[in-house]
C-alpha cells in the first residue's frame, strides 16, 4: 500500500518532518534522527491536516546508534 501517511505526535521539538510515509503501516515507527533513533506508536486517534485525515502516531522512546 502507497502513499500511507502518518501525524507524528510529541518527541523532539525540531524533528523535521510531522508527516511521514508508513511502509507498511503498522504498530511502530523508527525515524533516524541526529545520532539515534525516535520511536513511535500507532494509536487510534486521527488528526486532520494539511494532507488530509491521518493516523497519530505518538512518540514513546529514543534509542541511540552504537558507533
Amino acid at each position: 500500500m502507497s502513499g500511507v501517511k502518518a501525524f507524528l505526535e510529541g518527541g523532539p521539538d525540531d524533528l523535521p518532518e510531522r508527516i511521514v510515509p508508513i511502509t507498511p503501516p503498522g504498530k511502530e515507527l523508527k525515524i533516524k534522527f541526529r545520532a539515534g533513533y525516535e520511536h513511535f506508536k500507532v494509536t487510534s486517534r486521527h488528526a486532520d491536516t494539511v494532507e488530509g485525515r491521518l493516523p497519530v502516531y505518538e512518540w514513546w522512546e529514543r534509542t541511540e546508534i552504537a558507533e
